[in-house]
């Protein structure tokens, strides 16, 4: 290591890119708590490590983030005796919404799309890492090769491969967040008001309700996937007292509720809309996981 380069030095050289590195776990994992462990895990590794023949600390520094994430995924995919459920829903980034310019809040770094990530955990572990590095973060396939273990030509087709099941599975979604808004007042206020014809108007027909609430909610399991207009706004009825003191809040750079019942966080739900009407709604209900979550400040 360098005579310069003292811990302390090391240190805020890493600090600079805790942020990124943080962006390429998430969209790696979808959990915020295995995010910062892979991250802090990339500091341990670099402290071992000489950084004097390290020419590029911040691509050195992605790709052994990559590389402990590739390591997470196989390894759920080993411990898995059955395929992803399809009610789990990843963790949301929530941030207040801001009233300044709620479009350039959209397009934060840290921000891609619930909806997204559900599809991603769908991805073979080494076309999630090719997708997310070559994709979202413009790392070069000689860069990603070596961590596959795989020629850049064999990389590339990682890529290209996760790149269509990504097109093919994600909904198109309004990219106005102030349609994206209307759709949300309108479902909201349906909601509150117990109108079911409403509901169903703002709902597309086919439209897909995920509600992950973890293995078990006071012994009973009530995680859930509904498909179809009239049984989401049954549902959307039946759990008319969350929407009731829900908030409007950026759920992954995206107009989203937030439910909070005296301190503690309750749902998040995120939706994806197309021509004004909401054709996916994801929602996180998971006690454990929403604990780890904090409540932004409007």
């Amino acid at each position: 290591m360098p005579a310069d380069d003292s811990g302390e030095l090391l240190a805020r050289r890493f600090e600079e890119h805790r942020g990124h590195l943080r962006a390429v776990a998430y969209r790696m994992l979808g959990s915020l708590a295995e995010a910062e462990d892979a991250v802090q895990e990339t500091w341990l590794r670099l402290g071992r490590t000489d950084t004097g023949a390290v020419d590029n600390l911040g691509g050195w520094l992605t790709t052994v983030t990559g590389r402990i994430c590739l390591d997470l995924l196989r390894s759920r995919t080993a411990r898995r005796e059955q395929p992803m459920d399809e009610t789990f829903v990843p963790d949301p980034v929530i941030r207040p919404l801001t009233q300044a310019d709620p479009e350039q809040e959209a397009l934060r770094t840290d921000s891609v799309g619930v909806a997204l990530l559900v599809v991603m955990e769908r991805l073979e572990p080494d076309e999630r890492l090719a997708f997310v590095l070559h994709d979202m973060f413009a790392v070069p396939f000689d860069d990603i090769a070596p961590v596959v273990e795989r020629s850049a030509a064999a990389t590339r087709q990682l890529a290209s491969r996760a790149r269509r099941r990504v097109r093919d599975a994600t909904p198109p979604t309004e990219p106005d967040p102030g349609r994206q808004r209307q759709a949300l007042d309108a479902f909201m206020a349906a909601a509150r008001g117990g109108d079911f014809e409403a509901l169903v108007a703002v709902l597309h027909p086919d439209v897909v309700l995920r509600a992950d609430a973890g293995a078990l909610v006071r012994g009973a399991a009530v995680s859930k996937t509904l498909r179809g207009a009239r049984a989401v706004a049954e549902s959307a009825l039946m759990f008319a007292h969350y929407t009731a003191v829900a908030r409007v809040v950026l759920v992954n750079g995206e107009p989203g509720l937030l439910s909070v019942v005296d301190g503690t966080i309750r749902s998040v739900m995120s939706v994806t809309v197309t021509d004004g009407r909401i054709t996916g709604m994801y929602i996180l209900a998971d006690p454990e996981r929403l604990a780890r979550l904090e409540a932004p400040e409007n």
